[in-house]
């Protein structure tokens, strides 16, 4: 979640009340400590005009029954949609980027899980991309990649996001349900940063934010909902904090705690998906309400757009 808006910050402080003093968040993994996790590919991506979909990046090793991102894109074999997400194959996705702002920051690392049923990791893909601007001091805090390590051991943006869209696009296209914590950040930098290569960005659907579920399901909540918090809360191991395979796995941890505590979230995922963009929505709006009457200006407004927020320009 490293670099993006605090998602408590967003949220209506009368059911977002302050963590109690004393709490700190998980110290920030240092780049040695990226490089141990990072598994970087060594095979650039194929050129690729604007509009067209570059193919996936070979994954890491997996068992010999895995189903990895198609390359051929043809018809995929999607999911049953009205099995529980919960029942089936999903997979998790988090970037670390240069800072808050989803239409301008850029890419500097990104993890891509694939998970079984019963949530056990069939493949992984890792990136580390040097993302031709500079990486802000406050972003380098947090994720640990600093500009020099970036150009050190990174691979030109224009390399690495082609990838990253055509493997969240391959597991899409099957109807396999991506988790993101706070999606619309995630996918709206994916999004701008396709568009900035010249790339069409992934279908986001069907997409699985815990984030929106949990203020849904938990709407009075006793402390701050980032990742950091939820996953204590859920018991969910987050060690790393702040590094982008980390926070993947605990997005769809905490996402599948949710489901086991709450029946209305083991649905299809296209139906949680749909269900989602009402839920971001009315969240959006109760907190635009909030904020107006807080600080008497009628003219606050609230994006609840999910899980993509509309393109600058």
């Amino acid at each position: 979640m490293a670099s993006r808006p605090d998602p408590s910050e967003q949220t209506d402080p009368l059911f977002d009340l302050p963590t109690p003093s004393g709490s700190s968040p998980a110290s920030p993994s240092q780049p040695e400590a990226q490089d141990a996790q990072l598994s970087l590919f060594d095979t650039p991506a194929a050129s690729t005009g604007a509009g067209d979909r570059p193919s996936a990046p070979a994954a890491s090793a997996a068992p010999a029954d895995a189903v990895a991102p198609r390359s051929d894109h043809k018809a995929p074999a999607p999911q049953d949609p009205g099995t529980p997400w919960t029942e089936l194959p999903r997979a998790a996705f988090d970037l670390e980027t240069t800072g808050k702002d989803a239409h301008e920051c850029r890419i500097v690392t990104a993890s891509l899980l694939l998970i079984d049923a019963r949530g056990e990791i069939l493949q992984r893909w890792d990136w580390l991309a040097d993302p031709g601007v500079e990486i802000p001091e406050g972003a380098a805090a947090v994720h640990g990649i600093s500009t020099e390590h970036a150009r050190e051991h990174g691979r030109p943006a224009a390399e690495v996001v082609p990838e990253i869209v055509a493997a969240v696009a391959d597991l899409l296209e099957r109807g396999i349900p991506v988790l993101a914590f706070n999606a619309s950040y995630d996918f709206t930098v994916l999004a701008a940063e396709a568009r900035r290569h010249g790339l069409q960005a992934p279908e986001a659907f069907p997409v699985l934010d815990p984030y929106v579920m949990h203020k849904h399901v938990r709407v009075r909540w006793r402390g701050k909902r980032t990742l950091v918090a939820l996953s204590e809360a859920y018991e969910v191991d987050l060690e790393e904090a702040h590094t982008s395979g980390a926070d993947a796995l605990a997005a769809e941890q905490v996402g599948r705690r949710l489901a086991e505590e709450f029946a209305e979230l083991r649905v299809g995922a296209p139906q949680i998906h749909r269900q989602q963009i009402e839920w971001s929505a009315e969240q959006a709006a109760d907190f635009q309400e909030f904020l107006r009457s807080r600080r008497q200006d009628p003219s606050i407004v609230i994006d609840g757009t999910w899980p993509v927020r509309d393109l600058q320009g």
